[in-house]
């Protein structure tokens, strides 16, 4: 990894289950991201119920404290919380395949900055930015430094792909990052397909710069739609690649047992004192953020669960469906 930022990012869950339950909580609770925005903010109580056992019949149930029910697009954001079907079922296992071919342990460190960095521009007021494929617009600017080179070995990947059926830069890289934390021991993440792939750049300065204390990434997560349990989840991420959080290759929550360390307060060893980002050190300096961080340091089970929900919420943050 550069010298740039990868820490990025209701409860909608996609599973590849037949059967599943999806609760969209209150706004105090969480708040609604893309494709699920159409649905009212104002909300205070939601429950959206889906079975797949009928496709041809998928009922929706929604209540309100305040007998408000505003359902827009609803048959759109259900279709994207059901696993892949038809061709999408056939490309994703032939996606995963070409995907381990060419990114290797070493490599996925890279890969999973890749997702953060092309998904990391959304903004939830204006729906702007997000998971698109714009990043092979952005290449050039400074905080993307070195995802040029992950993004070339993806590309054999697409190249192949694409022989059979053209995939969408957005669903390859949603797809490969999933692959990439799986393949480092980390949890297995089904992805959804479908996305649509942006015309141009995202806005600039839109990810959250490395130099952030703990309050201003609460608050720059949740202008993005993101909890701190969220953020804290997801900065995960880095316990793979270069940032001295153990083993490079291995993902599980070494990376918050050496946080609650804090070795870059070490005078004895420069190596220790290069553990991390700011934005890392900041964790543990905050409150709120240390309480997820102690849950995670204790129990991988809960940190790995977390974080896949994180991981789809991010890979739909911004994203534009294709029409059904």
């Amino acid at each position: 990894m550069t010298t740039t930022t990868t820490s990025l990012f209701s409860r909608c869950h996609s599973s590849p289950s037949l059967n599943f339950k999806c609760e969209l909580e209150s706004p105090a609770k969480t708040r609604l991201f893309s494709p699920a925005k159409h649905v009212v903010r104002s909300l205070k109580a939601c429950r959206i119920r889906c079975s797949s056992h009928d496709p041809g019949s998928r009922h929706v149930f929604v209540s309100s404290r305040r007998n408000m029910v505003v359902m827009l697009s609803t048959v759109q954001l259900l279709s994207h919380l059901l696993p892949p079907s038809g061709k999408a079922a056939d490309m994703y296992p032939l996606m995963k395949d070409e995907i381990r071919r060419v990114v290797t342990k070493g490599k996925a460190a890279g890969v999973l900055r890749l997702v953060f960095h092309d998904a990391g521009t959304f903004e939830l007021d204006d729906n702007t930015g997000g998971i698109n494929g714009s990043i092979v617009y952005e290449l050039e600017r400074p905080e993307n430094a070195g995802l040029k080179r992950s993004l070339k070995v993806l590309e054999k990947a697409k190249i192949k792909v694409d022989e059979i059926q053209s995939v969408s830069w957005a669903d390859m890289i949603a797809v490969a990052g999933s692959e990439a934390v799986s393949m480092c021991g980390g949890p297995t993440i089904p992805v959804v397909l479908g996305r649509l792939d942006s015309t141009q750049p995202d806005p600039e300065d839109k990810l959250p710069p490395e130099s952030l204390n703990a309050s201003g990434l609460k608050e720059c997560f949740q202008r993005k739609g993101f909890s701190t349990q969220e953020l804290v989840a997801l900065s995960g991420a880095h316990t793979i690649g270069s940032k001295g959080f153990g083993d490079p290759f291995t993902f599980d929550n070494a990376y918050y047992k050496i946080l609650l360390e804090k070795p870059w307060r070490s005078t004895t060893s420069k190596m220790t004192s290069m553990v991390g980002l700011p934005s890392d050190h900041a964790l543990v300096e905050d409150d709120e953020c240390l309480r997820w961080v102690k849950q995670y340091a204790e129990d991988q089970d809960k940190f790995f669960r977390d974080f896949t929900n994180a991981y789809i919420k991010l890979v739909n943050s911004g994203a534009k469906w294709k029409t059904l």
